[in-house]
């Protein structure tokens, strides 16, 4: 029996949508990447309303172990094809220490510099 292990690094991507979307834009992104990623649908309670959605989850599997950065790097590209397929405005990925937000809407554009 062969034992591994990785650094965890836990990594969420949140949003709204149909998730056989989510799947296809998953599947064809994990096929050129040689990735796995859990999906699982999602309900979001937010305030003033309520969405469909899903979860996609990555970690750090043991069998081919990559860096936190690259992991990172891959939910933010894998968020951004998500948000183009599933018609979204906006996404949330949560890390091992932040969470970082990403928005298209134009009220959301201001430099806050």
């Amino acid at each position: 029996m062969i034992r591994k292990e990785a650094r965890s690094h836990p990594v969420n991507i949140y949003m709204g949508g149909h998730i056989d979307t989510a799947a296809h834009t998953c599947r064809e992104y994990c096929d050129k990447e040689g990735l796995c990623v859990r999906l699982y649908e999602s309900f979001y309670i937010y305030k003033d309303g309520s969405e469909q959605g899903f979860t996609v989850s990555f970690m750090n599997y043991p069998r081919f172990p990559s860096h936190w950065w690259n992991i990172d790097k891959k939910a933010e590209e894998l968020g951004l094809l998500l948000m183009k397929a599933c018609k979204q405005e906006s996404f949330s990925i949560e890390g091992p220490s932040r969470t970082r937000w990403f928005s298209d809407r134009p009220e959301d554009k201001v430099d806050f510099t």
